[in-house]
């Protein structure tokens, strides 16, 4: 029914604007829409917000919400080529290894700073954490491509079972890192990989928002191609797709939209998962539908986590992380079961 629906764009757009609003408004400071438009208008003219709740809106609220739906936006896209690529629904965008590279270089700042450059520290300022979790993430990503291509092919299984074993190792370093550091340094380290998005600014906007766009335009430009890949590797050269080059492409675009957000708002699970498989089962697997869709769905959704996060031990805040995993992992465990029982049974049961 959805997979020729008109309406299905406006819904998503709709919601999507709902979402932000209600997310601007609510927090543990409210905003009415009058102190939104006045900010906006002094903003605008270069004048300093003329009350507390303008303040708190231009500089706080307004950048964190952009910042969030950006990254949910990102998150399920890189989620839609990781899955196309790999012709499997239930893969995510970490699974090469970005976020638990991100992870391990954010780690080893946490212990390590007190030992680097003062100089370097200086230079660097603010960015140095995530500047060591992208560095992480590249790392991570490239030893997995490395170590899977062989005599000049890229395997998808080689791909993946080398990057379970790099996220494995890499996992293992942070866990070390959590090990020998002090309790603050640890819970740092805890609440980085359970994702926060309380240090949004506009220049991380800036930053996400520039490298978002010009791979969302990118991903829109392959859809074609992974189109021809979910019919097998063989079946797209067939039809002209130069499949090793895709693949480079495609991990190249993953590893820079989640490198460059994980380094900013640390690791957020199950939204790369759950937004492409919830849309697939809706409206079919053609990724000239299912990037945009996924686009307007996961900035929605990681946006509603992020206000539910605020909301709910409001004046604190629970980490986002813990409400994307409490919250997608048993819709993600209903989808599978529901999914499972539309499919034709074979093995011992055909």
């Amino acid at each position: 029914m959805l997979r020729q629906s008109k309406f299905l764009f406006p819904i998503l757009i709709i919601l999507l604007i709902t979402v932000v609003l209600c997310s601007i408004a609510f927090g543990a400071v409210q905003i009415i829409p009058s102190d939104m438009a006045s900010a906006l208008k002094h903003f605008f003219q270069h004048k300093d917000p003329a009350t507390i709740y303008e303040g708190v809106f231009i500089q706080l609220r307004l950048p964190r919400v952009l910042l969030c739906a950006v990254t949910g936006a990102v998150l399920a896209v890189s989620g839609v080529l990781m899955q196309g690529l790999f012709r499997n629904p239930i893969v995510e965008p970490g699974l090469i290894g970005t976020s638990s590279g991100a992870a391990l270089g954010a780690a080893i700042v946490f212990v390590m700073a007190g030992n680097f450059n003062v100089a370097m520290k200086n230079f660097v300022g603010p960015f140095l954490t995530p500047l060591a979790a992208f560095a992480g993430s590249l790392a991570a990503t490239y030893l997995v491509y490395s170590l899977a291509k062989n005599a000049k092919r890229v395997s998808i299984m080689s791909l993946l079972l080398t990057g379970i074993a790099v996220n494995a190792v890499c996992l293992s370093g942070t866990g070390f890192m959590s090990y020998i550091a002090r309790d603050p340094q640890a819970r740092s380290i805890t609440f980085w990989n359970l994702g926060t998005f309380s240090g949004a600014s506009w220049l991380q906007l800036f930053i996400v928002g520039t490298v978002a766009l010009t791979c969302f335009i990118l991903s829109l430009r392959y859809s074609k191609q992974l189109n021809a890949l979910l019919l097998g590797e063989e079946e797209a050269t067939y039809l002209g797709v130069d499949t090793n080059k895709l693949k480079r492409k495609i991990m190249l675009l993953n590893t820079a939209m989640v490198s460059v957000a994980t380094a900013f708002v640390g690791v957020i699970s199950f939204m790369g998962l759950i937004v492409p498989h919830v849309l697939r089962l809706l409206i079919g697997s053609d990724n000239k539908k299912l990037l945009p869709a996924s686009m307007l769905l996961g900035a929605a959704l990681l946006t509603l986590a992020d206000m539910c996060s605020r909301l709910l031990l409001a004046p604190a805040e629970v980490p986002i992380g813990i409400i994307t995993s409490l919250v997608g992992a048993p819709i993600f465990i209903v989808l599978l079961k529901k999914f499972n029982l539309l499919q034709q049974k074979g093995g011992y049961n055909a």
